[in-house]
């Protein structure tokens, strides 16, 4: 009963459609009763009359009982299992809505592939709990009271009352099992996100793990969890086969004593043998209501499993509150002692950095590896939380301002370039809709990528593969970076973007950036020549400010800088040398 009361609102927002269909379904369960009672009446009237005649009515009644059934299980069908598969849609535009809404922290403790998993199993076992389950369960109870009341009632209260004394062993029998396949299917869905998780994390390396020699390895690692996959799905199946040998022994002995003592009966006078026909069909009739209380047991310890997972994520609270309610007045950045620590660790990834970017101006981030460099930018478009006033925006601090209206301000290229499985064209037209392929071409020749492109077979019709296999990684940034000056937002982030680019090739798009009009300009590289025209340079170490000002400046101080730029220099003398 959790998955239903954790459903209510869907049920009470469709309750007229379940309604009906579960009208059919009693329409449906009632005429079904008829045909056991048909049939003994027209044995009887064979038995005493012998004549054919008198039981064409009782045919001809079952010919319209059978069509009449037909017609309603095709309707309860199309508007029951037609409503649950509306849940599915509607569950998993919920969970889409909260992965968009969820900062870094939450995808740095849920992996891809155990998200998948819950986006496609667990809303499936949802999904048919609202459908099935409400056909096995209403169903087979409306069936099992009916015929009890025919066999009470209207055959023989007596042989009834002994007919159904199997049954109370079956229903401890379901009870036992259902607790079983509950814990069970739990850690089957668990072991299905591990084995998506390992088939993800494979197909998205499978080139490195070629290059390095790993097949066997790799193949050998996804054999061991697709096999305990496999045996946590195999104790579920066999928990689940144990429902059929109890539907049936008990069937079987309640049919035992019907045969028995309604022959005695007959035998007595006290029963017709068309009543003990009608009677014996009618107790075949609770095999239905028997599989259907096993099925119904199934698919809510499935269900339960299921929505436990989703409620997990469906529940969270947003890493990222979005409350704010102001507009940012401009463009200007300012940050002041910005100290932050990523959760659940204790040293400060960043401290007491400040510095203010005005509008249109160029901001260079330099620093070894691991100073917090990356971690700055995504503070700065708030995909962490950080200490309340430390970052303002346009006058205000950044927690006061709506995600979506800030995070417009922000045109985002990671190092990482992130491409999607379909043509350049729609690729680069991301950043904006609406954009003309005009648009897209001057896009593309800022970011130095248009020839590269019209070299391609399909030009800018070009599929890239997923992730933009199909393409070198200086290609694949400068097509991310052609999707970010198409958004036309006012605020440029390179994170160290121009990285797999040659040096000439970084020039010329810096130059291009250094030419728009109206953009402001964060440029975090490990190559100094890509930051020296900056308006300011600021260089980081251990999260700390360790020098900031411009190129000569900071050329003159001696510094980390100072010597890196020599020795960036001289590497790059070297190899013109070599060439």
């Amino acid at each position: 009963m959790q998955l239903f009361f954790q459903l209510k609102w869907f049920f009470r927002q469709h309750k007229l459609t379940y309604s009906i269909a579960l009208l059919m379904l009693f329409s449906v369960s009632m005429l079904n009763m008829t045909v056991p009672w048909f049939i003994g009446r027209a044995i009887d009237n064979l038995l005493q009359t012998r004549e054919f005649e008198q039981a064409e009515f009782y045919l001809f009644a079952l010919l319209g009982v059978s069509i009449l059934v037909y017609l309603l299980r095709y309707g309860w069908r199309r508007v029951l299992f037609g409503t649950s598969y509306k849940l599915g849609n509607i569950l998993r535009e919920q969970f889409y809505q909260r992965l968009l809404r969820q900062g870094q922290s939450f995808y740095n403790a849920h992996s891809t592939g155990d998200l998948m998993a819950r986006a496609t199993n667990d809303i499936d076992a949802v999904e048919m709990a609202a459908g099935e389950g409400i056909l096995s369960g209403f169903d087979g109870l409306i069936t099992f009271i009916l015929v009890l009341i025919m066999m009470f009632v209207f055959i023989d209260w007596h042989l009834a009352m002994l007919a159904i004394l199997p049954f109370p062993f079956m229903g401890y029998g379901f009870y036992r099992l259902s607790n079983r396949i509950h814990h069970q299917f739990k850690h089957t869905l668990d072991s299905f996100s591990t084995l998506n998780e390992q088939a993800q994390q494979a197909v998205s390396g499978i080139r490195m793990i070629k290059s390095m020699g790993r097949e066997s390895l790799e193949s050998q690692k996804f054999a061991q969890i697709a096999e305990q996959a496999a045996q946590t799905t195999y104790r579920v199946q066999r928990s689940e086969a144990l429902f059929d040998p109890i539907i049936q022994l008990s069937l079987g002995a309640a049919l035992l004593i019907a045969l028995l003592v309604g022959g005695w009966q007959i035998n007595q006078g006290h029963l017709t043998v068309g009543q003990l026909t009608s009677f014996t069909l009618y107790l075949s009739e609770l095999i239905w209501p028997m599989y259907a209380f096993g099925w119904l047991m199934n698919i809510l310890q499935r269900g339960n499993a299921a929505i436990s997972r989703l409620d997990e994520l469906l529940t969270l609270p947003d890493s990222i509150q979005d409350s704010g309610k102001q507009t940012p007045d401009g463009y200007n950045i300012q940050v002041n002692n910005l100290t932050f620590h990523y959760p659940d660790t204790e040293q400060a990834t960043l401290q007491q950095v400040s510095f203010t970017l005005n509008a249109n101006q160029v901001l260079g981030i330099a620093g070894a590896t691991g100073a917090g460099k990356s971690t700055l930018l995504q503070l700065l478009m708030r995909y962490w939380q950080s200490e309340a006033g430390a970052i303002q925006v346009g006058g205000h601090a950044i927690e006061n301002i709506a995600l979506k209206p800030l995070r417009s301000l922000y045109a985002y290229v990671p190092q990482d370039a992130f491409l999607f499985s379909m043509n350049i064209l729609e690729n680069i037209r991301i950043g904006r809709a609406e954009a003309s392929d005009e648009e897209v071409y001057q896009a593309a020749k800022l970011a130095a990528v248009h020839d590269d492109i019209l070299q391609f077979p399909e030009g800018y019709q070009t599929l890239v593969g997923e992730r933009g296999v199909t393409l070198s990684g200086g290609q694949r940034q400068r097509i991310s970076i052609a999707r970010a000056l198409i958004s036309q937002a006012p605020i440029l982030v390179l994170d160290d973007a121009l990285s797999a680019v040659d040096i000439n090739t970084e020039k010329v798009i810096i130059d291009h950036l250094r030419q728009r009009q109206g953009q402001t300009l964060i440029i975090v590289s490990h190559r100094l020549s890509a930051i020296e025209t900056a308006d300011q340079i600021m260089v980081l170490a251990h999260g700390e400010v360790i020098e900031h000002g411009q190129h000569q400046q900071l050329i003159r101080q001696d510094g980390w800088y100072s010597r890196m730029a020599a020795y960036q220099q001289m590497e790059q003398a070297m190899e013109e040398q070599l060439a």
